[in-house]
């Protein structure tokens, strides 16, 4: 068994104890301290922290990532560090709220009640908990759904609030080969069964703010952003939001009666859907466009907003591009940036 040693996390504070054979960020995960992080295999750079003391191991990450010269200046990313002493942590980009609201990991099992296209390639999958009260998340995080006889897993965002029920609502991309989207595309069926770990993720909505919300997404962004839509509908919010959602053509624009059904109960919700490649008859051309580029085109006062983000790289480091050319604090902008877990499939 491994030796067992403390790491503790400034400038919050926080203990929590670490076994070798486990990294930094699965540590914090198994006792219930949400850090902030993306990909979890050292490819992202979201949970690069400065070592100030202590002995770590690196596993295998991109210098994309952690550059050399960062990490000969003693940064390291918390999802492949291995303490082997006691550590003490500087973290970097972090939310203090966040952090100490984080639900414990667990991994469940679920058994398969839908699977529905939405459009040609993003599919609807709702998995149901053997036992419902089993996993606790809040909107806007996501799991790992493990592939049947591997040890490979993908990460989903949930489509939808807890429920009482245990019903668990994605919204899927498939992708040519790919080994989740084979499973989509027919060797999935309704009674099959599926393990999943979670929840993972740091994109939720923080109690504190009443600033006026912009979210923007692209493709299977949807899947977080409805969810906290529903929540904020189901919690009688009046906060105004505005929702950018960008898809290639006309046949791209997904969930639209659920969008219908929220705009009736949240009033205060405006949503433009944003088409980067087709006009069609009667199209509003300012509608047309990158996701960026729309939101560009008719926000002035992002400065003053809580900026949600979600969908592929290229959008997101676009978008965030943007928000800092416009003077929006860091604190003000949350992100889920859905990357390749492999050459073919989505993460």
């Amino acid at each position: 068994m491994s030796e067992t040693h403390n790491v503790r996390f400034e400038p919050v504070g926080i203990d929590i104890d670490v076994h070798e054979d486990e990294t930094v960020l699965d540590a914090a995960f198994r006792q219930g301290v949400m850090l902030m992080h993306g990909c979890k295999e050292g490819q992202c750079s979201a949970c690069k922290s400065f070592l100030i003391d202590g002995d770590v191991q690196m596993a295998r990450y991109s210098t994309f990532a952690l550059a050399d010269y960062e990490s000969d200046a003693g940064y390291v990313l918390l999802c492949r560090a291995h303490a082997y002493s006691d550590l003490e942590v500087e973290l970097i980009n972090f939310d203090e709220e966040t952090i100490r609201s984080g639900l414990p990991v667990v991994t469940v099992a679920t058994t398969v009640q839908a699977i529905q296209p939405l459009s040609e390639d993003i599919t609807q999958l709702v998995l149901k908990l053997v036992e419902p009260g089993d996993l606790r998340f809040y909107p806007g995080q996501y799991v790992d759904i493990h592939l049947p006889g591997s040890e490979l897993h993908r990460s989903f965002s949930m489509a939808a609030p807890q429920t009482a029920d245990g019903r668990l609502e994605f919204i899927i991309r498939r992708y040519p080969g790919g080994q989740f989207s084979a499973l989509l595309e027919g060797d999935l069926a309704t009674g099959d069964k599926l393990d999943v770990t979670g929840p993972y993720g740091t994109f939720t909505l923080k109690a504190s703010s009443e600033r006026r919300l912009v979210f923007a997404a692209g493709g299977a962004g949807m899947a977080p952003v409805l969810a906290l839509l529903r929540q904020l509908a189901d919690s009688g919010s009046e906060r105004d939001v505005t929702f950018y959602y960008g898809a290639r053509t006309e046949s791209g624009l997904i969930s639209l009666g659920e969008l219908q059904q929220l705009r009736r109960r949240l009033p205060q919700l405006t949503f433009v859907p944003c088409l980067s490649e087709s006009w069609p008859p009667g199209w509003d051309r300012a509608t047309t466009g990158y996701v960026h580029d729309v939101v560009a085109a008719h926000e002035d006062g992002l400065a003053s907003c809580d900026v949600y983000l979600c969908g592929p790289p290229p959008m997101i480091d676009a978008a965030l591009a943007l928000l800092e050319s416009r003077g929006v604090p860091q604190e003000q902008i949350h992100y889920d940036k859905f990357t390749v877990t492999a050459p073919s499939d989505n993460g």
